[in-house]
């Protein structure tokens, strides 16, 4: 049978524009459709953006600090509209780039909607069907809003990267890590932030001391910061909203920002006419290689809710490709995936939490509490946390857990050490470049349990 296309992607976030250039560099005929903006959620409504938001929300402790090295810095104010319209820019070019990207490698793309009408057909928005012998998923996720009354008033992580004003009171709900990155942006822009989590503690799922030791470290950079709590509703009035918790206290806030996780976006695609197995949670099901129950149809990225991180839906349509075009079935390598969350301060991690790794086998755990020098003369008390779990029998690094500055960049390399297999003693040959904050990892000689 001939075909329109022989790979169509639907979607063109990071996953879907790596596959869709791969295979047309591979000579494949592609077509791809996206109903947005060419990007996806990183680079659109995610992690680019946000990072951005970081960076402008860190200034405030800088011009602090500055005065303790010397410095005399005069009355300093944020301007939001002016940030936006400066990362907005930066937004539009970045979309530029993508959209390029498809266009030079001969990928037929389209800005529209596409929903499956059977296993070899899409039909966008636009009214135009086409054929295809493969076709991609590649939708992503987006936020899950909670049905609360008045939860219409609320927002989410994407509106508040386009709020045209800045709110001078937040609430956010939430423990995960874009709750606590948002909670610690807004804080340092100078909103005043309150956070609530209804579990026991923020960031369920990382190490427990990581956990902790951020928990205690936002609240001392002025997050309000509240576990064990949630909202049972919100109205609007006339100072702004009005919002009910669970103890039935009330208080107003200018906005309230729901961060309580992201869900796939498998919504009116077609999946159920086609025959598309999916979970629980909406997410489409997968074997190793990425494909669905229906042999010529696959998904990656957080569509599929394995791993919820733009470089792994990256490896995925890497994969993908390998899979499908070259005859070399690849399966996307999901361990030991180093991860950052840039609350302030930022956390980078890889490996086992130390009451997993205990689980599973003895263990030693090696860690460190310390004032980073760059804090000293500023006259501030924050501190940084390394930490690394070893088990007692192979001497392997299981783990590896880092809070304060730089934390991202220092877990990039120490991942680099993890996946190959690096012992502690490994890390205890390694000369230590002095003065940093990374010379504690090759310089913690005895374990504190």
């Amino acid at each position: 049978m001939k075909y329109d296309f022989d790979l169509f992607v639907i979607g063109a976030g990071s996953g879907g524009v790596r596959a869709g250039r791969l295979a047309a560099q591979n000579g494949q005929k592609v077509g791809l459709a996206e109903e947005y903006r060419y990007g996806g959620t990183c680079v659109i409504r995610g992690c680019v953006p946000k990072k951005l938001m970081v960076y402008a929300s860190e200034f405030s402790e800088i011009f602090k600090d500055a005065a303790g090295y010397g410095w005399t810095i005069g009355e300093c104010s944020f301007d939001w509209a002016a940030f936006m319209k400066s990362k907005d820019k930066e937004i539009d070019r970045l979309e530029s780039i993508y959209e390029n990207i498809l266009t030079n490698n001969k990928v037929t793309h389209f800005r529209a909607r596409a929903v499956l009408k059977d296993r070899n057909t899409v039909e966008l928005s636009n009214g135009k069907k086409f054929t295809s012998k493969h076709i991609l998923i590649a939708t992503g996720g987006h936020p899950f809003v909670p049905n609360i009354l008045g939860s219409e008033y609320a927002i989410s992580s994407n509106e508040v990267l386009n709020l045209p004003k800045q709110p001078n009171r937040v609430l956010v709900i939430g423990g995960g890590y874009i709750a606590c990155e948002f909670s610690c942006i807004l804080n340092g822009m100078g909103t005043k932030t309150l956070q609530f989590y209804r579990g026991e503690q923020i960031l369920r799922g990382f190490d427990v001391e990581v956990q902790n030791f951020v928990a205690e470290e936002m609240r001392e950079k002025g997050v309000d910061l509240h576990v064990g709590k949630d909202i049972k509703s919100i109205a609007k009035v006339e100072t702004g909203l009005l919002v009910k918790d669970n103890l039935n206290n009330e208080f107003i806030v200018d906005q309230v920002l729901f961060a309580t996780g992201r869900i796939p976006s498998t919504q009116n695609l077609g999946l159920d006419a086609v025959g598309i197995k999916k979970g629980l949670g909406g997410e489409i099901i997968v074997d190793e290689f990425s494909r669905t129950n229906i042999n010529n149809i696959y998904a990656i990225g957080d569509v599929t809710n394995r791993v919820q991180l733009t470089p792994v839906a990256i490896v995925e349509a890497t994969a993908f490709i390998e899979t499908v075009y070259k005859d070399n079935p690849t399966s996307p390598d999901h361990d030991l995936i180093p991860t950052a969350v840039f609350t302030q301060p930022e956390i980078g991690t890889v490996g086992l939490s130390e009451e997993v790794a205990r689980d599973l086998e003895e263990i030693e755990v090696y860690s460190a509490i310390f004032r980073p020098m760059k804090v000293i003369l500023a006259g501030r008390n924050e501190r940084m946390l390394m930490k690394m779990i070893v088990s007692k029998a192979s001497r392997r690094v299981l783990g590896c857990h880092i809070v304060g500055h730089a934390a991202a960049e220092m877990i990039q390399l120490a991942g680099v050490a993890l996946k190959m297999g690096a012992t502690k003693e490994d890390f205890d040959r390694t000369m230590a470049i002095h003065p940093t904050a990374a010379e504690e990892l090759v310089t913690m000689s005895a374990p504190k349990r």
